[in-house]
């Protein structure tokens, strides 16, 4: 017979820790779940039920027919994408310069980048705002991208450059060989194998954007071009707040940052497993 093996203690309590955890993270998700389905004389209450008696998607239909929510959204969404992929574009190249060359000055310059990161983000709010004024960008979709794309960069060249370290040398020097150029090398043997740290990069800039509150507070003026936090930030009123549409709205707005997690989730688990010379 085979003898069964005793459960591992300590593998029991790692997974019961885990569990606890998930428990924890999931709850407040539920909470807001819960209170948007509860009708409107029944928000404050101390019931603990995830179904609420009397539920209903009420608050769901308010918030995508009176407000303007998918025009929040939208305009998040355009502002957020382009932010991600115009910080990409320019983290990538400037990292691979700041990994493959020497030049006067890179070392400095890396510093200087490094040290954008310890500034509290309230102190750039002034100077953000007076760039876009001049700019005479204020209210306009390319007014938020520079402003989030000057606060993302900084961290997204410091994840790729020490990503692009790691590559080994030799798969470029054989592809010039092979009679390509430092762009052609760059761009069909560097990026492939930074589909990770790309897909990090991607991520930080698009959460970011996504749930950046006091930038666009201060740059956005016109209530069509409000961004998803500013318009849920309208539904509090002085005297009153409508917490279930709150509420549904918090949870419509999670369904994007989901989908792109979910989308590039292949590249953060597998592709972090790819390299490319084995030994």
């Amino acid at each position: 017979m085979v003898e069964r093996r005793a459960p591992n203690l300590r593998g029991l309590v790692i997974h019961g820790l885990i569990l606890f955890a998930c428990l924890v993270c999931v709850f407040p998700l539920l909470r807001i779940f819960s209170v948007s389905l509860r009708p409107g004389d029944r928000i404050i209450s101390t019931d603990l039920a995830l179904i609420p008696a009397g539920a209903s998607f009420a608050a769901y239909g308010k918030v995508l027919k009176q407000t303007n929510f998918l025009l929040w959204l939208w305009n998040s969404l355009v502002i957020t994408v382009t932010t991600s992929i115009i910080g990409v574009s320019l983290a990538s190249t400037a990292a691979y310069a700041f990994s493959r060359f020497r030049f006067p000055g890179s070392k400095l310059g890396l510093a200087l980048l490094l040290g954008t990161q310890m500034i509290p983000a309230g102190m750039l709010i002034l100077p953000l705002f007076l760039m876009i004024m001049r700019l005479h960008l204020t209210n306009t979709y390319l007014g938020m991208v520079i402003a989030y794309s000057v606060s993302s960069l900084p961290f997204s060249i410091w994840i790729l450059k020490g990503y692009y370290d790691t590559i080994p040398r030799s798969l470029e020097e054989a592809a010039l060989v092979d009679g390509t150029d430092h762009f052609g090398a760059f761009l069909r043997i560097v990026l492939p194998l930074s589909m990770p740290a790309l897909s990090i990069a991607f991520l930080f800039n698009f959460t970011q954007a996504w749930n950046e509150y006091l930038v666009a507070r201060v740059i956005l003026t016109n209530s069509l071009m409000y961004t998803w936090p500013l318009g849920l930030f309208g539904l509090q009123g002085q005297y009153l707040t409508q917490w279930g549409m709150f509420s549904a709205s918090a949870l419509l707005v999670t369904i994007p940052v989901l989908g792109v997690f979910l989308y590039s989730s292949k590249w953060l688990i597998s592709g972090l497993t790819l390299g490319g010379v084995k030994g």
